[in-house]
């Protein structure tokens, strides 16, 4: 086999959520990258495993960078907009949302994008990286970045990384435990969950679902018990009568043996198997207690990489590869831990993390809940979930750039659920829009450096926040400003000013600065009554409701300036309010 070298400037690997972001931005910046991924579509948790109702940075003020373009992208379209479902504002067409990325790494002369290939030898001289080796493909790099979904490079470069539990002796997490236990052991790692797409066939009745070899119905009993069949379809509806099945509660989350995961290959493959069986058993389920109304969802994903585990199946409907929530871990020159994206005493927003000589390093913002996923038991950690808008929101917190640096080891950058996190962290850091602001950054960083002539762990990190949010494309926050979405005026000032001044960063995570939009004009307008049910909770009663439609219905909105005009408003008061119904959430998501 003819083994082919090429260079870059840029080497990504993997084509997920952070590694196309990674790859996207170091070819806007100038870098001349490659990117190889081993599915045929890019954006990894976004598009081939299927999350399409994506979690955190949903409020206006995050939808910034990368992630908000990709955001606006959809809107334009996505038929039908993206608000159908109540665990998201943004539900869509997987297909689109690839279609998207694709086109983004086409605009690009600087950009290869190589498919279907997967990594076997990481290239080392002393400390430094130097590239990768694929099957008959080697690639040498100034700067590597490892964006697969399991931290595969951590492993074959010999990268000090961490699998599993720290207990609270190592980082003193709050819900860290002290000591392993039966739980830890049988859970060293958040469950996967393989996606997939079923679809309401209406009058028509749809195709069998088959069992999978020892279907056990009792392991799905239950599964929508506290929210009735109705809820549990709408908790990721998607446009077309389609529904994303990725649900938590006996449902398609798969925890058995996760250690298989790294083990080896063959061990890595059976756990696939027992993962994708266990997803369609969990279809088949759902189509025989609720009817042969609901079944498999046809053609959405690209037919191929699940040949070994059809048995006779239309695996179009299953996502490529599962939901990883969790990977091998960077040992970084930082570590995220619980502490560090817990909401601060008596305010609504974690501490901005700062370098030794007290500069703010932050390079990406998450906000999501600390969200741990385990089939079975319940594990608590504490709570960062605050109210704002109508509903409940996650502590927003922000990534420090030495999070995605190896502690030891030169030439790598890391922008996956593969960053320098606790395992109790990794669960508010694992989002798909907080992964895509990690791989902006790690791409901006990259490019950086070779225009720089520096390793990462030397990169001056004012260049990088710099660089970010003065983007001529898609400029990304890296300060946590309730109030201030990116079409405000004094967004880019107050983003600098912060970086200056970490000390005079709000505990509310407001500024001083007013922020007003106009509505959309594909806005529909509604009059009723406003009703304050507690503090940030909120209905409104319609005043000429639609034929069939109900008349009260909970307001929240994603606007800082509607959420300052709403705690204003006295109880019972008349307003018009512009915005859109959304049937399954029971909401009326308000613009202006």
């Amino acid at each position: 086999m003819v083994n082919q070298i090429v260079t870059a400037d840029v080497l990504v690997v993997g084509g997920g959520t952070g590694g196309t972001a990674a790859a996207i931005q170091a070819a806007r910046q100038g870098a001349k990258t490659i990117l190889v991924s081993e599915f045929s579509w890019l954006g990894g948790m976004l598009t081939s495993a299927g999350v399409s109702a994506p979690d955190g940075n949903e409020l206006a003020a995050w939808q910034t960078g990368l992630w908000g373009a990709f955001l606006q992208e959809l809107q334009q379209r996505q038929p039908g907009g993206l608000d159908h479902a109540w665990v998201s504002f943004f539900t869509y067409d997987v297909r689109i949302a690839a279609q998207i990325f694709a086109d983004w790494v086409e605009q690009l002369p600087n950009l290869q994008w190589i498919v279907g290939k997967v990594p076997v030898e990481v290239l080392k001289e002393g400390n430094k990286i130097l590239g990768v080796r694929f099957d008959d493909l080697t690639v040498q790099a100034e700067i590597t970045i490892d964006g697969t979904e399991l931290g595969d490079l951590l492993a074959l470069g010999a990268v000090p990384y961490r699998w599993g539990w720290e207990w609270q002796s190592q980082f003193h997490e709050p819900s860290a435990p002290i000591a392993a236990n039966d739980f830890t052991r049988q859970y060293p790692v958040q469950a996967p969950t393989w996606v997939l797409i079923m679809e309401d066939f209406g009058l028509e009745t749809a195709p069998e679902i088959p069992p999978p070899p020892n279907y056990d119905a009792s392991q799905y009993a239950g599964a929508w018990e506290n929210h009735g069949a109705e809820k549990f379809l709408n908790y990721g509806r998607l446009p077309e009568n389609r529904f994303m099945i990725n649900w938590p509660i006996q449902g398609n989350d798969y925890g058995e043996g996760t250690d298989r995961l790294i083990a080896s290959e063959t061990a890595r493959q059976e756990f696939l198997q027992e993962a994708f069986w266990h997803s369609q058993g969990f279809a088949h389920f759902i189509q025989t207690q609720l009817g042969r109304r609901y079944g498999l969802a046809e053609n959405i994903f690209p037919a191929a990489s699940h040949n070994n585990f059809t048995n006779s199946l239309n695996t179009t409907s299953f996502a490529l590869h599962p939901y990883y929530r969790e990977s091998r871990r960077l040992i970084g020159l930082s570590t995220i831990r619980e502490q560090d994206i817990l909401p601060q005493p008596n305010g609504s927003v974690a501490a901005l993390p700062v370098d030794e000589e007290g500069k703010v390093n932050a390079i990406a913002i998450g906000n999501y809940p600390n969200d741990h996923h385990y089939p079975k038991g319940n594990f608590q950690v504490q709570p960062k979930s605050i109210r704002w808008g109508g509903r409940w929101t996650g502590t927003p917190f922000a990534f420090p750039y030495t999070c995605l640096v190896p502690a030891e080891i030169d030439g790598l950058l890391v922008c996956e659920k593969n960053i320098s996190v606790s395992h109790i962290a990794n669960g508010a850091t694992r989002l798909q829009p907080a992964v895509m602001g990690i791989g902006q950054a790690a791409g901006m960083a990259a490019a950086l450096c070779i225009q720089q002539g520096c390793l990462p762990r030397n990169l001056p990190i004012r260049k990088l926040q710099t660089a970010l949010l003065e983007d001529k494309q898609s400029p990304a926050a890296v300060i946590p400003l309730f109030d201030l979405p990116p079409d405000s005026p004094d967004w880019l000032y107050w983003q600098h000013y912060y970086l200056d001044n970490p000390a005079a960063y709000p505990l509310n995570g407001n500024t001083v600065a007013t922020s007003k939009t106009l509505a959309k004009s594909n806005l529909q307008p509604f009059a009723g009554t406003f009703y304050r049910r507690s503090p940030e909770s909120y209905t409104f009663t319609l005043h000429q409701p639609s034929e069939g439609e109900k008349s009260s219905w909970a307001l929240v909105t994603l606007r800082p300036e509607v959420n300052q005009q709403w705690q204003q408003c006295a109880d019972e008061q008349p307003m018009v309010v512009w915005g859109r119904l959304n049937s399954a959430g029971g909401w009326l998501l308000v613009e202006k």
